[in-house]
């Protein structure tokens, strides 16, 4: 069955397993975390392992998942990081007879008809649940809520909802965190304003993130690098910043296909607008296949992220350039 949140909340206690997927990995987590909490799963009654892991730890896996548990109550099983190469393996588990314990499937970003997405959507038991970036939309809706919650918000102005929207977005954890630090910092006067979320945010690397993402595209190749030396050197992971770059090129996507340009933030504008200009549909489609293949790299080949991500960004800027010099020359 394929689900959508409402699907998860209700229907959680009633199925075998679930996959959670996308690129989206905070996301993900997040709903990992509210299946334990649904179904009040117990620290003793909880198996997790990595998909590495499913070969040696094969026959712990059964025994956790197909017995009863020895202090009662629900068992859970969570396998992280899985991959269609690894459908076999997990589709034994959750199609055993003697499973006992609900399973719960995590995977980054799978393409539609691959092993895992057809097992888990094609089956009455079984359920997959997508996790895909926020849009412009569903971001602001989130902010508006979390900080409402939070801190009893009574206004967002115009510019600092610009400025989130623009910087936010690519990692479902890492917004929350943001906003948590938001509602704390402007607790007392109930207002957000472009002041508060620029003072806020130097522990997240928006400034540097912004720097990298639109200089990229723009075919400014010294300050792509330099921005992405600054995060790197701020210890920011190359697979956040890999989910980043998916979600910027799906934005530029949508400007370049269906003329939907974002509200963007002024300092970013002109270069999103170059970009725009610069980026034909077919080498963006071709960027996105690419970055794909490279989040598999970074989970799957144990190759150095850092220099994997330096060499498809240098390679990518370079690419901007070469673009913008056909473009000028038609």
């Amino acid at each position: 069955m394929k689900w959508k949140d409402a699907d998860f909340k209700a229907g959680i206690e009633k199925i075998r397993a679930v996959l959670i997927y996308g690129p989206d990995a905070g996301q993900v987590d997040e709903y990992c975390d509210l299946a334990v909490k649904k179904l009040g799963i117990e620290k003793d009654n909880l198996f997790a392992l990595d998909c590495d892991e499913l070969r040696e730890k094969q026959d712990a896996l059964f025994a956790e998942a197909c017995t009863p548990s020895m202090f009662g109550g629900q068992k859970m099983v969570i396998i992280s990081n899985a991959g269609d190469s690894s459908a076999k393996a997990i589709g034994e588990i959750v199609e055993h007879s003697g499973l006992c314990a609900t399973v719960v499937v995590a995977a980054g970003d799978l393409r539609a008809g691959g092993g895992l997405r057809s097992m888990f959507e094609g089956a009455e038991n079984l359920a997959a649940l997508a996790c895909y970036t926020d849009d412009a939309k569903t971001l602001a809706n989130l902010i508006r809520g979390e900080l409402s919650a939070a801190a009893g918000i009574q206004q967002i102005t115009p510019d600092a909802m610009a400025y989130m929207t623009t910087h936010l977005g690519g990692d479902r954890g890492i917004t929350r965190g943001f906003l948590a630090k938001i509602a704390l910092y402007v607790a007392d006067k109930h207002i957000v304003e472009l002041s508060d979320v620029e003072k806020c945010l130097p522990d997240t690397g928006a400034s540097d993130i912004d720097d990298f993402l639109y200089s990229l595209t723009a075919g400014h190749i010294q300050q792509a690098m330099m921005a992405l030396d600054r995060l790197l050197y701020d210890d920011k992971e190359s697979n956040m910043l890999v989910r980043m770059l998916v979600m910027h090129f799906k934005k530029l996507q949508n400007a370049v296909v269906n003329g939907q340009v974002p509200k963007l933030f002024w300092k970013v504008e002109d270069k999103f607008k170059m970009a725009i200009r610069i980026w034909p549909e077919s080498e963006i489609t071709a960027v996105l296949v690419r970055l794909n293949e490279l989040e598999r790299q970074l989970r799957t080949t144990g190759m150095p992220a850092e220099i994997l991500l330096r060499d498809f960004a240098l390679k990518l800027s370079v690419r901007a350039v070469k673009l913008a010099i056909k473009k000028r020359n038609k």
